[in-house]
This record gives structure tokens, sequence and C-alpha cells, in this order.
């Protein structure tokens, strides 16, 4: 017994410096822990909203309940099957499109010196800082009938002008080329920091055994980063019910002639709650949304896990 003594007051000088040590660490974790209380955790007396037939002047907890009656007015509405159409797909490819064209910027990147990276990650990465109103009248200027670029093109080669913000078979591809103008710098900075941490001692024995960039790209890099590839894909399919409000509102100008293809849930529900004023809806809409999502991500690890164990993210 005696010599198990010293050996307890010695854990317990480093439980205790432990602590301090983590002091400054909970200091500095503060803002991000109130920032999830108030925004994570308070919302969540608003899950009673969906139920309610909400009333301004009773407040949230006097207002009398609704039941399901919020969801069978939403789902009866044929604009939101196309609204939920709309939202899936387009989710679906920018994750898709993002995840290829991100990680094929990403290893270009990696053969090239650190003072030419640095240059293109800044030339990508700067539109992600540019909100989606000035990115909407850059759109503008492009596709606009009258003096847009395009139809100055179309109209030097002979052709007739084109009024796109009324042919909507065109704005899928105009949505996609936005979305990831926008946002494949964020993502390819994720990928070339992946890329940065592989040993250089892999590539070395691959020159050695003769595999040329391609075959390293393929069996090395591509390989050493499939975990975070997974992460991310994991992540953006719990979002695949939440559109970009920003990008779907304002790049289309909120045409109405645009709705069937550039329609997605956030739009309708500022709509619902713009032009009805019906908070309880609008509430059950989100709901749905976040329901859905959840699901989504449950369903896609499961499957992930099943395909290789150590692959998902719980």
């Amino acid at each position: 017994m005696m010599k198990m003594q010293p050996q307890a007051s010695i854990s317990k000088i480093r439980h205790k410096s432990a602590l301090a040590n983590s002091i400054p660490f909970w200091v500095l974790s503060i803002p991000g822990i109130l920032l999830l209380v108030c925004f994570r955790l308070f919302p969540i007396f608003g899950l009673i909203l969906p139920f309610k037939n909400y009333s301004y002047d009773k407040g949230l907890f006097a207002s009398e309940w609704a039941g399901f009656k919020n969801f069978e007015y939403l789902f009866k509405s044929k604009d939101v099957l196309f609204a939920t159409r709309n939202t899936i797909l387009y989710n679906f490819g920018f994750i898709v499109f993002s995840i290829i064209a991100g990680v094929i910027i990403a290893l270009f990147l990696y053969e090239l010196t650190k003072r030419t990276v640095k240059v293109y990650q800044t030339v990508l990465f700067l539109p992600y800082f540019v909100s989606w109103v000035v990115a909407a009248y850059i759109v503008k200027a492009l596709f606009d009938a009258d003096n847009g670029v395009a139809n100055q093109i179309i109209r030097f080669f002979g052709g007739d002008a084109v009024n796109w913000y009324s042919k909507n078979e065109c704005w899928p591809g105009i949505i996609m080329i936005s979305y990831l103008w926008k946002n494949i710098g964020n993502n390819v900075i994720m990928y070339y920091a992946a890329l940065i941490g592989i040993n250089p001692e892999y590539y070395e024995s691959a020159k050695i055994d003769g595999a040329g960039k391609l075959r390293q790209m393929w069996n090395i890099s591509i390989p050493m980063i499939k975990n975070i590839i997974i992460v991310l894909f994991i992540i953006n399919i719990g979002k695949v019910m939440y559109a970009d409000f920003g990008l779907f509102y304002n790049v289309p100008m909120n045409s109405s002639i645009l709705y069937p293809t550039t329609d997605v849930l956030d739009t309708y529900v500022y709509r619902a709650l713009i032009n009805i004023g019906d908070i309880g809806m609008s509430s059950a809409a989100a709901f749905y949304q976040s329901v859905i999502g959840f699901l989504l991500v449950l369903l896609t690890n499961f499957i992930v896990k099943k395909v290789d164990s150590e692959s998902g993210i719980f």
C-alpha cells in the first residue's frame, strides 16, 4: 500500500496539470460554444411550431395545436413536389461535380511549384467571398437579353438573340456552373491539404518502379484522400434537402417563368412566408427538410460502412 501512494499522488498532479493546460483551449472555445447554444440548442424549442396554428398575439406556447394540418397543406401542393425534386437533383449534381472537379484540380495543383500554387489558390478561392447578389449581376451581364455578352457573341456570328431568362432548359447548366465557380475553391483547398499530408516516400517508390504521374495519382493520391472525400460526401448528403437560397433566389432574378427549373424548397418556403405569412406551414417545410436530411445521412453512412467498415463517420 505504501508503494501505491506516491503513484496516486503523481497521477493527481498530472491530472491537475492537464486541466491547467487545457484552460486556454476552453477559453478559446467559448465563442464556438455560445454559437452552438444560441443557434443550435435554443431553436430546438421551435420544433413545436410545425404542429401549431401560430398566432403572433398568443406567442409560441399559447398558440393552438394544429396537429398535422400544416403538413397536409404542405404536401397537397404540387409546387412542393417540384421544389423537392429540384432541390434533390441539384444538390446531388453539386455533390458529384464538386467532388470530381475539386479532386482533379487539387491533383493538378499538387504537381505545381509552391509559388504557382498560391496564385492559383487565390484565383480559385476569391469567388467564394463574392455574395450571390453580386454574382447574380455578373450572370445577368453574361445572359442579358439585350446587352449580354452571350447574345452579343451570337449576333456577331449571325444568330438571333436568346431571352435566357425565359428558357427553362438552359438554367440547370447555368445554375451548376455558377455554383462550381463560386464554391470550387473551398473544396479544392480541403483536398489539396489532404494531398500535402501524404508521405512523399510513396511517390519516390512509385517513381523507382516506373509509375508515371497519372499512375501515381490513381494508385496513391486518390486512395490516400479517400477518407476525406467520403466524409465530405456524407456531410453534404445531410444537406441535400437544403438549397443555397442566395443562388436560387438571386441568380435567376426570382423570375416566375423559371420556377419549374429553379424553384427549390428554400425559395418556396420563403415565398410562402412572405405571401401567406403562415409561420406554421413554413416551419413544417423546414422540419420536413431536416428529417429527410437526417435519414439520408444515416442511410449513406450505413451503405458506406457496408462497403468499407473503416470509412464511416460514426
